[in-house]
């Protein structure tokens, strides 16, 4: 029996068709086998594909909105891979989609911060729903890498300190070679052993 599963937010829908895998004992209503799905959205084309492709953009779009939260924007998906997705230096996100079929030119869509949020929200519905009854294969969220929450701070607020501080050596430094040496104290009077004694 086929089972339809829908999310949809303002800006687009996600519709995935599938069926119960019936040889792992899966009901009626569950979702073992992923026939196609397809993403609509407001004034743009519609996207479908197989299961691979969907895993493909649930594997850099999640990610990809992890890291903006996080503060850090980068690109995520390689120049082969079905999906791409990376921050536009016009402002806004660029998600770039390849097709399998040969001669079929990339499809690059512009959303904005909206847009994303309701793409990751269809997505994150997707994957927490009970119905879906298959391995994704999903990669487990991480926490970022120390040299990406480095990169968070710019480098000019990053070079402040040590700066600031050698500066500040710096100035001392010069502050006490300005100051004049002290006097060195008179040497005391030699005196003889025998001094303050009765001679016999």
């Amino acid at each position: 029996m086929k089972q339809t599963l829908r999310y949809e937010q303002l800006s687009c829908r996600l519709q995935v068709d599938g069926l119960p895998d019936v040889s792992a004992g899966q009901s009626g209503d569950a979702l073992g086998i992923i026939t196609g799905w397809s993403l609509r959205w407001m004034g743009r084309p519609e996207l479908e594909g197989r299961k691979e492709h969907l895993i493909a953009l649930m594997e850099v779009v999640l990610p990809y909105a992890r890291h903006l939260l996080s503060g850090v924007e980068r690109r995520f998906g390689q120049e082969d891979s079905p999906v791409e997705i990376g921050p536009r230096p016009a402002g806004g996100h660029s998600l770039l989609l390849r097709s399998s079929q040969p001669g079929t030119p990339p499809l690059e869509v512009v959303l904005d911060d909206a847009e994303l949020a309701d793409l990751v929200r269809v997505l994150d519905q997707l994957r927490l729903d009970a119905r879906l009854q298959l391995p994704l294969d999903l990669p487990q969220p991480r926490p970022l890498r120390p040299r990406e929450m480095q990169e968070r701070v710019p480098r000019r607020q990053r070079l402040a300190a040590p700066v600031g501080g050698a500066l500040v050596l710096v100035l001392a430094a010069g502050l006490g070679l300005l100051l004049p040496e002290p006097r060195p104290l008179p040497a005391p009077s030699p005196s003889s052993p025998a001094a303050g004694q009765d001679r016999p």
